[in-house]
């Protein structure tokens, strides 16, 4: 089949327009007509839908006229790098080099999978991990059933049909049923154009009593323009599988990080997500775990430390649809210098969700008079036989806690530190996944070094 653009596919010149006339040529390779259709729906959608404004209570905080300028990106121009670790940038193979064992391996470079790797015993149990053009290749009828369908369709808003429409390259795992994997799938992403948009994708499919645990980690250097790296990510657990799904954010200023994440968790199954912001200038994050059937459980977890002008905004969602489900969400941060957050979650119980389980906690840690936190908890509940609660607290530094440390012979900035790694070691003691702890107590402590 000969190669086909977008512009092809009826996205006419608006795509160009709305990205300052990049070339479209590599988004859409050799594709089906069914995902040909789909790039085509979710652009219609894409147009028709208005840019989120702070006129709408989800971004009430976060001005996209002042922190994104999508006229002024392009879309990615780079060749597909080599699968040879002695091309690839110096600062990703150190990252890679943190990482602890695992089951497979994932390598994006600039937007595209330059390398995949898995366990030749799981290859044999019929665990599929490779591209997401691989996999519309060679698993159609899995990738047609759930990509951009039931867990982030084009219709979830703005970002999600932009991602559906232009989407260039993406993971694809598949887990079958009752295999179980002891190490982690691990992902590595660099990305070095400024001025670029990058949109990707991430498909997970866990089926019946499986288990995996999948670690994804975005790296950069500082950018001289903002760039743009947008991420949509399905998960879905089939009855009695455990599923973590981890995202480690590491980019550097003038990157805005948007990501829209959704699990969907049937019976009996344990799906948990961890998120860690800890780079970019705007990190955006649109969070909703789908508890679906009897016995499903989700913890979701998230950490994030800012400093210098760095904007955060989670937007997180729990909704109960059947009865006998539990969800807990912790969320904790520390912000320095002049940089902000912003915690938006919502436990929704659906009606007949008897018996739910669920509770939402966001706590924020101020280092300086210049940063501010803002957390908006909510409950919306059509059942009468529920538990549920939710709090947030916005608070300084412990001064008896700094004293006491002191008073056993620690300097102000030793017990600083040991005070903010305490508050925010919680969050990573529920998910010790090896490598993710080291990685980000040390980009932490980075930080507070600098802290004065």
């Amino acid at each position: 089949m000969a190669s086909t653009t977008l512009t092809d596919i009826g996205l006419t010149e608006g795509v160009t327009e709305a990205l300052n006339g990049a070339s479209v040529e590599r988004i859409a390779l050799a594709e089906p007509e069914w995902l040909r259709e789909r790039r085509v729906a979710a652009w219609d959608v894409y147009e028709r839908s208005p840019m989120p404004t702070t006129k709408l209570e989800e971004w009430r905080y976060t001005d996209l006229r002042k922190k994104l300028d999508l006229e002024a990106l392009r879309l990615s121009e780079s060749e597909t790098a080599p699968d040879d670790p002695t091309a690839w940038p110096e600062r990703l193979r150190a990252t890679m080099d943190e990482d602890h064992e695992a089951s497979g391996h994932i390598v994006i470079v600039d937007g595209h999978v330059v390398h995949a790797d898995l366990a030749p015993e799981l290859e044999v149990q019929g665990v599929v991990l490779t591209s997401l053009h691989a996999a519309v290749q060679n698993h159609e009828e899995l990738t047609r059933e759930h990509l951009a369908t039931k867990a982030v369709p084009a219709e979830e808003g703005k970002f999600a049909a932009l991602n559906a429409a232009l989407w260039s390259d993406g993971i694809f795992l598949h887990v079958p049923k009752g295999v179980q994997l002891d190490l982690p799938i691990r992902v590595t992403r660099w990305l070095s154009e400024p001025g670029t948009a990058y949109f990707s994708r991430v498909l997970i499919i866990a089926d019946r009593d499986s288990r995996v645990s999948y670690v994804d980690e975005v790296v950069s250097d500082d950018f001289e323009t903002q760039t743009l790296t947008s991420t949509a990510v399905e998960v879905i657990a089939d009855q009695g599988s455990q599923v973590q799904y981890v995202a480690l954010q590491r980019l550097g200023r003038n990157a805005f990080y948007q990501s829209v994440q959704r699990t969907l968790a049937g019976r009996d199954a344990t799906l948990d997500t961890l998120n860690v912001a800890l780079g970019a200038s705007v990190t955006r994050v649109d969070l909703n775990a789908r508890l679906l059937g009897p016995g499903a459980s989700s913890d979701m977890l998230g950490l994030y430390f800012g400093d210098g002008d760095q904007h955060f905004d989670f937007n997180t969602s729990q909704d109960h649809v059947t009865p006998h489900t539990s969800s807990d969400l912790l969320y904790k941060g520390a912000l320095d210098g002049h940089s902000r957050s912003v915690f938006r979650g919502i436990i929704r119980v659906h009606p007949g969700a008897q018996q739910t389980d669920a509770y939402q906690t966001n706590r924020n840690l101020l280092l300086s008079p210049g940063a501010r936190a803002d957390s908006l908890p909510n409950l919306e509940i059509e059942a009468d036989d529920v538990k549920c609660s939710h709090g947030a607290t916005v608070g300084q530094l412990d001064a008896e806690a700094k004293f006491y440390l002191m008073s056993r012979g620690l300097d102000r900035v030793q017990a600083e530190r040991l005070v903010v790694l305490g508050f925010l070691g919680e969050v990573l003691s529920k998910l010790p996944l090896g490598g993710v702890v080291e990685k980000v107590t040390g980009v932490i402590e980075q930080k507070l070094a600098q802290h004065r």
